[in-house]
C-alpha cells in the first residue's frame, strides 16, 4: 500500500470513530460532517474528499454496526457447546442483547428511529441487515425439523406468497406457520432489547432485565415446543 492511499485509509477511519462519537452523544440525525472537519483540524470542504455526503457516512456506520453485531453473534453460536438447536438460539438471543446493550447507539442506529431525510441503500445494507435474522430463522429451522419446536395455528391465505418468498429466499424448509413463529420471535428480540434500552419499562421497574429478557425468551421458546 502506497503512504498516500494508507494516509487516506488513517483519516477515514478516523472519520467512522468520529462519526460513532457523535452518535453516542447527538444521534444519528444530527451527524455532521462539518463537526467532523473541525475534530479533524481540516476545512469542511476537504472532508468531502474522504466521504461525499452525510447519507454516506451514515451507510458506512449502518454496515459497520451490521458487521460488528454478526461477528459476534457468529463467534458466540459458532463458539456454543450445545447441540440443541433451542438453546443455539438463546446463545443467539443473548449475544445480540449483550453486543446491543454495549453499543446502544449502534443499536438505535439500526433498530432505532429512522433518520430523517436517509434512506439506506439497499444494495450495500440489506445483506449484512439481514444476517443475524438469517441465522435465526437457519437455526430455528433445524429446531423444527428435529421436533424440538411446533409451530401451529392457521395463517391467513393473504400472507402465503410473501411466505413462499421468504422461504425460497432463505432456502429453509418451514411452513408458514414455523415462518410466522421464525418472524414473530425475530421482531420480538427486536423489541424486547429496545424496551429495555430506552427505558420502556421505567428505572426501576425490573432489577435483573438479563432475567426478564431470558424468561421470556425461554417461554417463547418453550410455549411451541414438542415437549409441551
Amino acid at each position: 500500500m502506497s503512504s498516500r492511499a494508507a494516509k487516506r485509509q488513517a483519516v477515514e477511519a478516523h472519520i467512522l470513530d468520529l462519526g460513532r462519537a457523535q452518535l453516542a452523544t447527538v444521534g444519528a440525525a444530527a451527524l455532521s460532517l462539518r463537526a467532523i472537519a473541525r475534530e479533524l483540524g481540516m476545512v469542511s470542504s476537504a472532508i468531502y474528499r474522504y466521504v461525499e455526503s452525510r447519507d454516506e457516512l451514515l451507510t458506512r456506520l449502518v454496515v459497520e454496526a451490521y458487521g460488528e453485531l454478526g461477528d459476534t453473534v457468529d463467534h458466540a453460536v459458532s463458539s456454543s457447546p450445545h447441540d440443541d438447536p433451542r438453546e443455539r438460539i438463546r446463545v443467539l438471543a443473548h449475544a445480540f442483547r449483550d453486543w446491543s446493550i454495549a453499543n446502544t447507539a449502534q443499536f438505535s442506529l439500526l433498530y432505532g428511529s429512522p433518520v430523517p431525510g436517509y434512506h439506506a441503500p439497499a444494495e450495500r445494507t440489506v445483506e449484512p441487515g439481514t444476517r443475524v435474522m438469517r441465522r435465526l430463522i437457519e437455526t430455528l429451522a433445524q429446531a423444527v425439523v428435529s421436533g424440538q419446536l411446533i409451530a401451529t395455528g392457521d395463517v391467513d391465505p393473504g400472507l402465503a406468497a410473501d411466505l413462499a418468498y421468504i422461504r425460497a429466499d432463505l432456502g429453509v424448509e418451514l411452513d408458514d406457520a414455523a415462518l410466522v413463529l421464525a418472524v414473530s420471535l425475530w421482531t420480538w428480540l427486536i423489541g424486547a432489547v429496545g424496551q429495555e434500552i430506552f427505558g420502556g419499562f421505567g428505572a426501576d421497574t425490573f432489577s435483573a432485565p438479563a432475567l426478564l429478557f431470558d424468561a421470556q425468551l425461554r417461554q417463547r421458546l418453550g410455549a411451541t415446543s414438542a415437549e409441551k
